[in-house]
């Protein structure tokens, strides 16, 4: 059987798949030429993709012999599932597998706000010595927020406990009886305005649907904090950006760390590149080496499962 990889994976997923006996056709840069693709996903029983790739329907319509999508990741907004249950193609992602990334992230941007090492570090560099410039605040006895509370949203809360913050969080399919709530102790809201205006520090955890599209927008900007900062590691299309630059810009708001973006990569005049208060990084919450190598390894396995009639746990 064929495989077709069309974006990056770590040399450790394809080993697993090449050592069950599949053939292998791997070009992290495949899913820039639409006219290859529709080439290449006709002659494969297998495609696995990150975020970049956009199986649609048009090229489900092409691979006649696909069984089963592998996601190298947990975003599924670019495979168009609805098709794929139509012509019953599995589709397979990485389950928590970069959940821990994530969630150091979130912390890493939340620390990153109150005590900015770097621009301290930048002015002695210039030969400053400003103490009074560099005084932060504690995160201790600060709220985070979490909007939407699944596995990321419950390491993000261990970790922002262990610094004493209080954690609350806004998920309606969340009952008092699932662990972030009766174990982990997340106060959970009846409503993201309740929770907005309470915030410290408000972290985006959900995924990309109609129903959370510009969720994050200018009415509900409005309800948070002017000392308050946005986080958002899941999917672009969750803020809507114009009504953040505003936010930002007007001071309604005391910054915002966005490792996501509607479009990516970023335009050169997006409204947000030059306020000092955006912070914006490359789509690399998830990106570290550990995550990428169970990322790329639990994929290849769960594809493999599905193409020898196995099953998974990890089916969408």
């Amino acid at each position: 059987m064929r495989i077709l990889i069309s974006e990056v994976i770590w040399q450790e997923g394809i080993d697993v798949l090449e050592e069950q006996g599949f053939e292998v056709v791997y070009d992290d840069k495949l899913w820039e030429d639409r006219a290859r693709l529709r080439e290449e996903v006709t002659k494969v029983d297998a495609w696995i993709v990150r975020n970049q790739t956009k199986v649609d329907s048009e090229l489900l319509e092409r691979g006649t012999n696909l069984k089963v999508i592998g996601r190298l990741g947990v975003g599924l907004d670019n495979i168009d599932i609805k098709a794929c249950e139509e012509k019953e193609i599995k589709v397979v992602y990485a389950k928590n597998a970069n959940a821990t990334s994530v969630a150091e992230y979130v912390m890493s941007a939340v620390l990153s706000s109150n005590r900015s090492l770097f621009e301290a570090n930048k002015d002695v560099e210039k030969g400053t010595w400003d103490r009074k410039v560099h005084t932060g605040f504690e995160i201790s006895r600060r709220t985070i927020g979490l909007v939407g509370l699944g596995e990321i949203a419950h390491r993000v809360a261990k970790r922002a406990q262990a610094f004493g913050m209080k954690v609350i969080g806004y998920d309606p399919f969340i009952t008092e009886y699932d662990n972030i709530v009766s174990e982990t102790g997340v106060v959970v809201k009846n409503s993201i305005e309740e929770l907005l205006a309470a915030c410290d520090f408000v972290s985006i955890h959900v995924p990309l649907n109609a129903s959370t599209e510009n969720l994050i927008n200018s009415n509900t900007l409005r309800l948070m904090k002017p000392n308050a900062y946005l986080i958002n590691t899941s999917r672009g299309g969750i803020v809507d950006e114009r009504a953040l630059s505003k936010a930002l810009r007007e001071q309604h708001l005391a910054g915002a760390y966005l490792d996501v973006l509607a479009k990516e990569p970023v335009d050169p005049n997006h409204p947000l590149l030059p306020l000092p208060n955006a912070f914006i990084t490359p789509h690399i919450a998830g990106l570290t080496e550990e995550s990428q190598v169970r990322t790329s390894v639990l994929v290849a396995k769960e594809v493999t499962k599905i193409l020898k009639g196995d099953p998974s746990l990890c089916i969408v």
